[in-house]
């Protein structure tokens, strides 16, 4: 069965990475403001919003669906658009990945026992990696002459029975030592990204406003994540001495209470430092401290 898609021109077509960010975009998107469920219909999920329309596709083909038109914008990794050399519009970078917040990477790993030290080593020798075009254009730039192949999957296991190296995504490196492999270069730096059609982008002013509109949501959904607020009161002679304590994002907001000579503090603080923060600013002669989560943080 056909799934039934939302009506109307001016829906927007929204591509969302299907696979180990699925779960990770889900949470970003619901923290933004959207909640997106998923159900019989795996690679349609309902989203709130009547606005848009969510076609769930690989991070890996994302790029050539939103150049194409068939979708008006998506999710994927900065790295899939350089290697299909999609020409998309860049609208924002959200820089999280299925484990936390940290761009990832794509390196270059041998064998512990390989010969190979150095990228100048893989002259002759034969690369095994799902990125073919980025891996090509690295050795292309280190004037490296070496096999790259397509790997379908498994690219870990490849080494050294199938290739004498791999260039794999890795946010730790960890699963990589696992295998027994080492990492010899970095290939390049990568992060999630969302990307519009050109034409839709520049000719569609609606569309254009839900996408940037969009993207000012994820980014402060993402600035959000480990921070809370922090009010309280504190008497006059005492704000000094408080202010000197808190290591505030910008200037904490003051208003003054209707008592005379109190004033009320709200401050943004990293949430791991909290624990550290109350006592000292109870001991400073704030009271009435309360702490609140936040759920975007938008500049």
């Amino acid at each position: 069965m056909k799934p039934k898609f939302k009506k109307g021109k001016k829906v927007l077509m929204l591509g969302l990475p299907k696979g180990s960010l699925e779960q990770a975009t889900f949470a970003l998107f619901e923290k933004a403001g959207w909640r997106i469920k998923t159900g019989d219909r795996e690679l349609f999920p309902s989203i709130d919003d009547p606005e848009i329309e969510v076609v769930m596709l690989r991070a890996q083909e994302m790029a050539e669906h939103v150049e194409s038109g068939v979708l008006d914008a998506g999710l994927t990794g900065r790295d899939w658009v350089i290697e299909q050399g999609a020409l998309v519009k860049e609208i924002c970078s959200l820089t999280y990945s299925k484990t936390g917040f940290r761009k990832v990477r794509w390196v270059v790993a041998v064998p512990q026992d390989s010969s190979i030290r150095t990228p100048k080593d893989l002259t002759g020798r034969r690369i095994a990696t799902e990125a073919v075009n980025i891996t090509k254009d690295y050795l292309k730039r280190r004037k490296v002459k070496a096999e790259v192949v397509f790997s379908w999957g498994a690219t870990e296991a490849k080494a050294p029975l199938l290739a004498d190296a791999i260039v794999e995504v890795s946010e730790t490196g960890r699963s990589l030592s696992a295998n027994n492999l080492r990492i010899i270069d970095t290939v390049l730096e990568s992060e999630t990204v969302l990307i519009a059609n050109r034409k839709v982008y520049e000719a569609d002013r609606l569309k254009r406003e839900k996408i940037d509109t969009m993207a000012m949501m994820l980014k402060g959904a993402l600035s959000a994540y480990g921070q809370v607020g922090l009010k309280m009161n504190l008497p006059e002679k005492k704000l000094k001495q408080a202010l000197k304590i808190l290591p505030a994002l910008h200037t904490p907001t003051l208003a003054q209470l209707a008592d005379k000579g109190w004033y009320s503090l709200e401050v943004i603080v990293e949430e791991r430092k909290v624990r550290e923060l109350i006592p000292l600013l109870k001991k400073a002669g704030a009271s009435g401290i309360i702490e609140y989560p936040l759920n975007k943080l938008i500049y």
